[in-house]
């Protein structure tokens, strides 16, 4: 009985923190995800991370999360978080990885390395928000000084050697993330004004909470680039 006790008593200090910050973040009617469903998913719960430090931002912004925005041949491409504001439309990608990450904009591939010294490869994610971009500008207008890209990693990993070459273009661990969106909002002129960051918002709402059948048309349609 005292070790079932004391387990108990560990996983409530263990997952308190993280309880409470969802429970005082807006992020469930965001994105529709349980508080359980964004804990023990690596992706949500960076996505999570991530759009409790936006939430928290100075001046009139809207957050979205999870759109599922069309691609030409009827395919879609989802898009992790969004922030609309004043400043511009800022795209975030989130990586949950450990490890020495090291990559150029320019690769198709960027590498991983673990503590064992074991190597791993992933599509360049630049190149991966590059696309969520160009989908949101289908739907909301081509103007590319609108769009800003952010690619954020996981506090738990080191971005060891990391070659960005566009001024639109970020490449940041996460606890990075608000002394330099920071910075990029007080650089940049205001180029929205907070009733046609509504209008986006509302053009937008319908690729928000997709269905279970777009979600798994949207998976197994990766799943078929994978195998090829």
């Amino acid at each position: 009985m005292e070790v079932i006790f004391s387990l108990l008593l560990f996983i409530i200090i263990l997952y308190a923190p993280s309880y409470f910050n969802f429970k005082g973040s807006k992020y469930k009617d965001v994105s529709g995800n349980t508080y359980f469903r964004t804990i023990f998913d690596k992706g949500n719960y960076g996505e999570f991370l991530t759009f409790v430090i936006l939430e928290k931002m100075e001046g009139y912004h809207r957050l979205m999360t999870n759109l599922y925005l069309p691609k030409k041949g009827g395919t879609t491409t989802e898009v992790d978080l969004i922030m609309l504001s004043e400043t511009g439309i800022y795209v975030f990608e989130s990586k949950n990885y450990s490890g020495w990450i090291f990559g150029d904009e320019a690769s198709k591939n960027w590498t991983q390395t673990l503590n064992s010294r074991k190597k791993s490869r992933f599509f360049n994610p630049i190149w991966q928000n590059s696309a969520h971009i160009n989908a949101l500008k289908a739907v909301i207008g081509a103007d590319n000084k609108l769009y800003k890209s952010y690619i954020i990693f996981s506090r738990r990993c080191t971005l060891k050697k990391i070659n960005v070459t566009s001024n639109h273009v970020k490449v940041i661990k996460r606890n990075q993330l608000i002394n330099t969106i920071k910075k990029d909002i007080i650089s940049s002129e205001k180029i929205l004004t907070p009733e046609e960051i509504d209008q986006i918002y509302a053009k937008l709402l319908k690729y928000a909470h997709a269905d279970g059948i777009i979600k798994q048309a949207h998976v197994s349609n990766i799943k078929n680039k994978k195998m090829r």
